[in-house]
């Protein structure tokens, strides 16, 4: 336990020293590009509050086997902005002199910074998508739908023998048996949307994996009964 507590210590302190060095670094370039006051204290919270919400936005998004492309470019955006600043503060530019080009970088990061967090809130995640409401009008009508196969048919009563005659009467020949199991009724119909759902679960999932996705993930990706999941699994391609 002592052991894992150093360790623990050891990476929160080297996280703790990296993030003030960068903070200042992004700091020290705003205000030599004419950002002063806390305009020049505010850059260095937006870069590194975009590089977290591009980080958290791409394990999301690998969970649930969405596209990962704009969260990865977005994450990079905000880490060239970081390394570009720690680079730039290391001589190799005159703070007293900064060149146009980086102020207008500067000036047009707050633009830049806030069309990455409106993408990144609203990228498509496949987990969220709408799939209770056609899963459950099919478990409603295959509810509906008989469970049970038909009541097989009353025995025929054997005829009575003639009083009369000296033998019986011959019977009929024994019918075929009634009771063999019905067979089952159709399954219900799949709705098209869920369908075209599973298809792209299928497809993130085999471009993830390199296998094609089996019944049982995915009833756990769609959240369907393993009769439902059975049905959509044949139909995919």
């Amino acid at each position: 336990m002592r052991r894992y507590l150093a360790r623990l210590d050891a990476v929160l302190v080297q996280a703790v020293i990296a993030g003030a060095l960068s903070f200042a670094h992004l700091h020290d370039i705003a205000a030599a590009a004419g950002q002063d006051g806390w305009k020049a204290w505010a850059y260095p919270v937006s870069v590194d509050l975009l590089l977290v919400a591009a980080w958290r936005r791409l394990r999301t998004l690998r969970a649930s086997g969405g596209a990962v492309r704009v969260a990865w470019f977005w994450f990079a955006v905000a880490l060239a902005a970081s390394l570009g600043a720690n680079v730039a503060t290391a001589g190799l530019l005159d703070l007293g002199d900064v060149p146009d080009w980086l102020r207008i970088l500067v000036a047009g990061w707050p633009a830049l910074a806030f069309l990455g967090g409106t993408l990144l809130v609203h990228s498509h995640n496949p987990a969220a998508a709408p799939v209770a409401e056609p899963a459950a009008g099919v478990e409603a009508e295959q509810a509906e739908a008989p469970a049970t196969a038909h009541a097989p048919a009353p025995d025929r009563p054997a005829s009575a023998p003639a009083l009369s005659a000296p033998e019986p009467e011959p019977t009929e020949p024994p019918a075929a048996p009634d009771d063999a199991p019905a067979s089952a009724d159709p399954p219900a119909a799949v709705p098209a949307a869920l369908v075209d759902h599973a298809q792209k679960v299928a497809d993130a999932h085999r471009a993830r994996t390199g296998s094609p996705i089996d019944t049982d993930t995915l009833r756990a990706r769609l959240g369907v009964p393993p009769v439902l999941a059975d049905q959509i699994a044949a139909q995919l391609t």
